[in-house]
């Protein structure tokens, strides 16, 4: 059978709504598809559950050490033997047509890369929750049924959806330029999307909704925590790929905003219990940054909020002198 679609679904301690995630992928109206299961480490019942699904021989289930989201991803891009390649998270579920409606799109216009509508579900309210990234908003009716290269979307790019999940892949486009995720690391979704988004030249959007992304008190971004502190790694591999591929000059007002909101918001909203660690971790990041060869144009381009954060960070000799700067200099914490 020649398989269209290999869909990478990476399992950590899903029981809770990996059946609902499974059976979604069984109603696909695309049959020709390969379906990688990785069980990374988990210690609740997933195993058991993903062994029922491989009765469907479509179904190769690996079950491994934990290695985490972006390495279990790598290994399932290695042995994707399909057409395209799309990804599932294992609390989610995709729309009965979702990689027919993809794949079609994304065969018929030979895309490197193809995106579509997104729908964010909040579990504890049953509510379906649209937002300007996932509704694809930014793409206007020039966008309309047409083959553009990731150029054209310069004007907004730091306002597109990174996640992995709201996209199909050309196999032989990802191999060809040796996609990665970063490993060991969370938030592994914007490094690898700035990667394959800036160097492809054929993208297409679909405009339907194919994609259910459950919010739930157990996803990753629910609780700003210590997991948080991987947006500074998470920042250094993007900001290094813009410039390996020679795309900082054309995009490092953006670019820098981009970094530094992303310190400002989580020291805003981190908890408690973690925000003096990542403190203290963005300053040693924020000396690095005064040290490099890009400081003068983090201090022509940083807008008045993130410059506000980048000086309290270096000057305050502490986290409670960090608090009193900030508040004098914007109002608030």
């Amino acid at each position: 059978m020649e398989i269209k679609v290999s869909l990478i679904i990476s399992v950590f301690n899903g029981e809770k709504y990996l059946r609902e995630c499974l059976d979604s992928v069984i109603r696909q109206t695309l049959k020709e598809i390969e379906v990688i299961c990785l069980n990374d480490g988990s210690t609740d019942k997933s195993k058991e559950i993903l062994a029922e699904y491989s009765k469907d021989s479509r179904f190769k289930i690996i079950n491994q050490e934990n290695i985490g989201l972006g390495a279990s991803r790598n290994k399932g891009m290695e042995l994707a033997k399909g057409e395209y390649i799309a990804f599932l998270d294992a609390d989610d579920w995709l729309v009965d047509n979702a990689l027919e409606t993809a794949y079609n799109e994304a065969k018929s216009k030979n895309t490197d890369i193809t995106m579509f509508q997104m729908i964010n579900y909040k579990e504890k309210t049953g509510e379906e929750k649209k937002n300007d990234w996932f509704n694809l908003d930014k793409f206007d009716k020039r966008f309309k049924d047409t083959v553009f290269n990731s150029q054209q979307t310069k004007d907004f790019l730091f306002h597109l959806s990174v996640s992995a999940c709201q996209k199909i892949y050309k196999r032989s486009y990802l191999e060809g330029i040796n996609a990665k995720f970063p490993e060991g690391i969370y938030f592994e979704d914007a490094p690898f999307f700035f990667n394959i988004w800036l160097k492809a030249s054929r993208i297409s959007i679909i405009k339907e909704y194919l994609y259910y992304r459950r919010s739930h008190e157990n996803s990753i971004t629910a609780k700003c925590d210590e997991k948080f502190f991987d947006v500074i790694p998470s920042g250094e591999e993007f900001f290094k790929i813009f410039v390996e591929t020679g795309n900082y000059e054309i995009y490092k007002e953006e670019l820098i905003n981009f970094a530094i909101n992303a310190y400002r918001l989580t020291l805003n909203s981190i908890t408690e219990d973690a925000v003096e660690e990542f403190y203290k971790r963005s300053k040693r990041q924020f000396k690095k940054i005064v040290n490099s060869p890009y400081i003068e144009d983090f201090k022509k381009y940083m807008s008045k909020g993130n410059q506000d954060t980048f000086n309290n960070v270096l000057n305050s000799k502490d986290y409670e002198e960090f608090k009193k700067l900030n508040v004098n200099s914007k109002g608030n914490f």
